[in-house]
């Protein structure tokens, strides 16, 4: 079982940055693949910025050159820097974490807005 701890959202003007934080309850060396996702009112959720073991990073169309993901294994973290937000850019956002063995596991979301 892994727990995972998101933190960083919040009210934002649009052209603002945040910076989300995901912390696991163990190790995050050995995971699979860890990404963030987000869900705004009325839709699907969708897969935000991913990173694998390997640091191969991808990102969805709408946020390449604006979101990087990053991951510091020492502190079991992984973030998401956002720049230049936009107002479609707000949603929950969760992170998820796939082990080595395939097993999936959520964050409880963090809501992010960006408005005027």
């Amino acid at each position: 079982q892994v727990q995972l701890v998101e933190s960083g959202g919040g009210l934002v003007q649009p052209g603002g940055s945040l910076r989300l934080s995901c912390t696991a309850s163990r190790s995050i060396v050995t995971m699979n693949y860890m990404g963030w996702y987000r869900q705004a009112p009325g839709k699907e959720r969708e897969l935000v910025a991913g990173i694998t073991q390997g640091g191969n990073r991808n990102y969805t169309d709408s946020v390449k050159g604006r979101f990087t993901i990053s991951r510091d294994n020492a502190k079991s973290t992984v973030y998401l820097e956002m720049n230049s937000l936009k107002p479609e850019d707000t949603a929950v956002y969760y992170c998820k974490l796939v082990t080595i063995t395939f097993w999936t596991f959520w964050g409880q979301g963090t809501q992010v807005t960006v408005s005027s």
